[in-house]
């Protein structure tokens, strides 16, 4: 739990109040905006359904802020009505004003179909890798190896293997 004391973020986990530090500012000539300007890399946590069966509810992505997007990338943007929403789409085309975004489980919803093209200044980051934390079903060998196998793997452009592995 994040709280405010003074102008100071601090970060609560029930027993001990620890202060959040800041990122430093880079210091090239023009000031970066947002967080794409200070961390190029972050891991991020997905929730809900709608990238199923590529991602996962609880898997967490390698994304690169601020790498050029093509056709078939994973993708985190704002949403364009709720723009402190981040959601994970793939950026299907290009289209005049942006980038048409849908997930790959078409019946989640929440994507270009609902709100049309996203503008190209709400595409934050690329997603670069997908890792899947060890599930509490997996405790054979046969799951730990199984998952130590699968739980990380580059996030292609490619949507082909996904709908083979939908298909069986």
């Amino acid at each position: 739990m994040y709280e405010t004391l003074w102008g100071t973020v601090y970060w609560t986990d029930g027993e001990e109040l620890r202060e959040v530090p800041e990122v430093p500012e880079p210091a090239d000539e023009q000031p970066a905006r947002g967080l794409a300007g200070r961390v190029p890399f972050q891991v991020v946590e997905v929730t809900g359904p709608s990238m199923v069966p590529t991602l996962h509810h609880g898997d967490w992505l390698l994304v690169q802020y601020g790498a050029p997007v093509r056709p078939g990338d994973v993708v985190i943007l704002r949403h364009p009505f709720q723009q402190d929403l981040l959601v994970v789409k793939r950026a299907v085309e290009r289209r005049s004003g942006g980038w048409w975004v849908l997930g790959d489980n078409s019946y989640a919803g929440g994507d270009s179909t609902d709100y049309g093209v996203v503008p190209e200044e709400l595409v934050l980051a690329r997603a670069r890798a997908r890792y899947r934390p060890l599930t509490k079903d997996q405790r054979s060998v046969r799951g730990v190896v199984t998952w130590a196998v699968s739980a990380l793997r580059p996030l292609s452009a490619a949507r082909s293997v996904s709908r083979r592995l939908r298909a069986r």
